[in-house]
């Protein structure tokens, strides 16, 4: 057996250890996985707007200067903080730091570093003596939040640093909670001397709150409650250490939370604490290498960098809910669960990034509740994350997710996905006829897209995805041997495609008309109208509209009939599915242009005011504390629809001039990062702005049209005059890659094509653009498909110049 002596001089030296450790304990530190990594840094003026530290598992949100307000609108004042969802963890924390004697609260970053993994917050200028970086990062597949603060000794002297953390827990449950039986609680804390952290638990619910650090500290004063919030508890610990001349000490705590019980809190909390730098270096692996994945190399640089940052974007979207699914959310903070027709945009555009596993997760996940909601094919608008559907769904919703699924199977190729979800395109496609279209004429009433009162009747964004989503079962239909089936589905697309191109057609106003109604539903609709744009002091608006008011009450003719009065952006739909006649599509498109300002399309045409031409100021500024509304706002998807629509008729120039509008958004106040409505409005991070550009740039400018199943893809470049140079790389295709290189010379384009497997190509261009084809070093002759010229050919790489130039 040891002796007594023996085990004493153990327990001394082991003493001094923790001395030393405590006092010198850089190898801890995160810090050094935020080196050489591409970051971008914030703006001063914006260190009081919102920022998130993302994972799959649990996300915190606060503000750039490193505070934690109320944040968000949809639970007022709850939405940011620390989430686990279903469940709220926290509402923040704050740190007080002393140093020799003079206390100061950190809630004043100086500036603020966005990551791909994690995020930066800087604090030199409050202290002679002192400097401090705070870093945090959330790993992958855990209920927790790391965070670390990094303090530097500027003196030549010892410092004795007195370090408070004060938490204020707010276990509490998401929006909807009440539906599924999840009532808030008062929260009870507790120190553990022996674990040096904090339990905390709801007083009604098994959800708990463990936070803490691996630096010995002491429990200060009796937990609180928060000012306004009795069910909060507000703990505070103290710490102490030194730090030696010129060196750094590094403070390290971890917050981790369970909606099940408490051992699943303290597993998060060990596994995090024990093991973070090997955590964060394998999350910063994998979310760096989802750029290799349809990596984008081009001359703007800046849609290069926004390109790769909305893919991590995507990353910091996706929620993974036990019991319920993983699916990447709608956007940050206030719409953190997921929507059926956010995704129908969303999922389109990451498919083209080569995320085949966050696609996939996302529509099992909304088919799954909308089958468990509705059980008849209908797509639900929106579900929280405890599984509570607000909304059944709007009825563009149904059609879309149809034509997602055939999106997403042209990309994959996968017959097993495609016999999955048939089943559901089916059922929901009679829903939508049987349900919604009374009168017969095979356009489905109800809401789409447009979220103003009274809009309901038949609206052109849902005749014209209804139109698409019989269009693209048609061709599924057919791929699984329903014959009899795709003819009745084609049958329906080709009348719905005339109807819209005839009755919606508005030639007054050289557009595409809002809805199809009554006399009487429209001169409500338009007084309603001359109100809000009333209110917003748009008398272009007013004066317009009561011009229209006059037409309609003069208008004799019976019937219901196609009108045009908000300019919403969904008259453009035609245009981005590609079904407007095209000499309607030019004209509407024309049209379009009025009503954008320098970051993008109106919501709400309109809306659009005096200063839209030239106004490049804050939106939020201009907001102000107002209660939250799209009233008024330009934003990111009417553009991306827009910049799609020009596309798809040939007009990439104009497509690229509305695209650099919403690249003027990016980085605006979020470092990294797009809002949702432009320039810096709503949710700080949107996930259908990866359809604003993955579209645009993959399928479009570069030109890639995928067919897996019978492994052919289609290029048809549609390039802008200014992107001159660029190169996509490792696009993927079922189990294939392709990379498209592209040169604009003054006389001649050059391509280079190069694949991992062998499949066809199709290269194609619009019949007449180009004289001359070479292909490989040798003139071909491509042959005439309709309204394109187009070459097949096959192997791992292919060179071509296309020009005008004659022998």
């Amino acid at each position: 057996m040891l002796s007594r002596k023996f085990l004493l001089i153990i327990c001394f030296l082991s003493g001094i250890y923790s001395t030393i450790k405590s006092q010198d304990n850089s190898h801890h530190s995160i810090a050094s996985a935020f080196g050489k990594t591409e970051s971008i840094g914030g703006k001063s003026k914006n260190l009081g707007t919102p920022y998130n530290t993302a994972g799959d598992k649990l996300y915190m949100i606060g503000h750039q200067d490193g505070s934690f307000p109320d944040l968000g609108w949809h639970v007022k004042g709850e939405m940011g903080g620390i989430w686990h969802h279903p469940v709220k963890l926290a509402d923040g924390f704050e740190v007080i730091v002393t140093v020799n004697g003079k206390s100061q609260q950190l809630n004043k970053a100086d500036s603020f570093v966005n990551y791909p993994f994690g995020n930066k917050h800087i604090y030199d200028r409050f202290s002679d003596d002192i400097s401090i970086e705070r870093f945090q990062f959330v790993p992958d597949a855990t209920g927790a939040v790391y965070i670390e603060f990094s303090i530097k000794n500027k003196t030549s002297k010892k410092l004795k640093i007195g370090f408070e953390l004060k938490a204020i827990s707010n276990l509490m449950p998401v929006w909807l909670g009440e539906r599924t039986g999840m009532i808030d609680g008062k929260d009870h804390a507790q120190y553990d001397t022996k674990k040096n952290y904090w339990i905390i638990k709801d007083g009604l619910n098994p959800w708990y709150l463990i936070y803490g650090s691996t630096v010995l500290g002491k429990p200060v004063g009796n937990p609180e409650t928060k000012a306004g919030k009795p069910n909060t508890s507000v703990t505070r610990t103290e710490y102490s250490f030194e730090i030696k001349p010129g060196s750094a000490y590094n403070f390290p705590f971890v917050f981790a939370g369970s909606e099940k019980n408490k051992e699943e809190a303290i597993k998060s909390y060990t596994h995090l604490t024990e093991n973070a730098f090997a955590l964060i270096s394998k999350k910063k692996d994998r979310i760096l290498a989802l750029d290799t994945r349809s990596k984008l190399t081009i001359n703007n640089k800046e849609l290069e960098t926004a390109f790769r940052w909305l893919k991590y974007n995507c990353d910091w979207l996706a929620v993974d809910v036990e019991g319920i699914g993983k699916g990447i959310t709608a956007g940050f903070p206030d719409y953190p669960w997921w929507f059926g027709g956010d995704m129908a945009y969303s999922l389109r555009g990451l498919i083209t990034t080569g995320r085949k596993d966050l696609v996939y997760s996302t529509i099992e996940l909304v088919t799954k509740i909308s089958e468990k909601t509705n059980g008849n094919g209908r797509i639900v608008h929106e579900v929280s994350t405890n599984g509570a559907v607000y909304n059944p769904g709007n009825v563009n919703e149904t059609p879309q997710f149809v034509s997602l699924i055939w999106d997403i199977f042209c990309w994959t190729g996968d017959l097993v996905f495609l016999n999955k979800y048939f089943p559901t395109i089916e059922k929901g496609l009679s829903w939508l006829i049987r349900e919604n279209d009374k009168d017969g004429n095979l356009l489905p009433d109800g809401s789409g897209m447009m979220e103003i009162h009274g809009l309901n009747s038949e609206m052109i964004d849902v005749a014209v995805y209804s139109q698409k989503g019989f269009a693209d079962a048609a061709l599924m239909a057919k791929i699984l041997g329903k014959e009899k089936l795709a003819e009745e589905y084609q049958d329906k697309a080709a009348l719905l495609k005339a109807k819209i191109n005839n009755i919606f057609w508005a030639n007054d106003f050289n557009s595409y008309a809002d809805f199809i109604s009554t006399k009487a539903q429209a001169l409500q609709l338009t007084d309603e109208a001359i109100v809000r744009a009333d209110t917003l002091k748009n008398a272009w608006a007013v004066e317009e509209l009561k011009a229209i008011k006059k037409k309609i009450e003069a208008d004799s003719s019976s019937g219901n009939k196609g009108f045009v009065i908000y300019h919403n952006w969904v008259v453009n739909t035609p245009m981005e599915t590609g079904i407007a006649d095209r000499e309607k599509a030019i004209k509407a498109l024309n049209t379009a242009q009025r009503f954008a300002n320098p970051f993008g399309m109106f919501v709400t045409g309109i809306d659009r005011n005096e200063s839209a031409g030239k106004d490049e100021g804050s939106y939020a500024a201009s907001a102000g504390k107002n209660d939250f509304t799209y009233t008024g706002t330009v934003m990111t998807l009417p553009t991306g629809v827009q910049v799609i629509a020009e596309n798809n008729y040939g007009r990439a120039d104009e497509a690229y001039q509305l695209l650099k509008k919403v690249i003027k958004t990016f980085s605006y106040a979020l470092p990294g990062s797009i809002y949702e409505v432009s320039p810096d409005y709503g949710m700080m991070t949107q996930a259908w702005n990866i359809y604003v550009f993955g579209e645009p740039v993959v399928e479009q400018f570069f030109g890639i049209k995928p067919m897996a199943l019978n492994k052919e893809i289609t290029v048809s470049p549609l390039l802008p005059a200014d992107l001159t140079e660029g190169k996509i790389e490792h696009v993927s295709i079922g189990n294939n890659d392709i990379d498209v290189g592209f040169l604009q010379k003054e006389k001649a384009i050059q391509f280079v094509i190069s694949q991992k497997s062998d499949w066809t190509i199709v290269f194609s261009q619009p019949a007449g653009k180009y004289k001359k084809w070479i292909v490989n070093k040798k003139p071909v002759k491509p042959e005439i498909a309709g309204e394109v010229e187009q070459f097949r050919f096959s192997g791992r790489m292919t060179q071509l110049e296309l020009s005008n130039q004659v022998d």
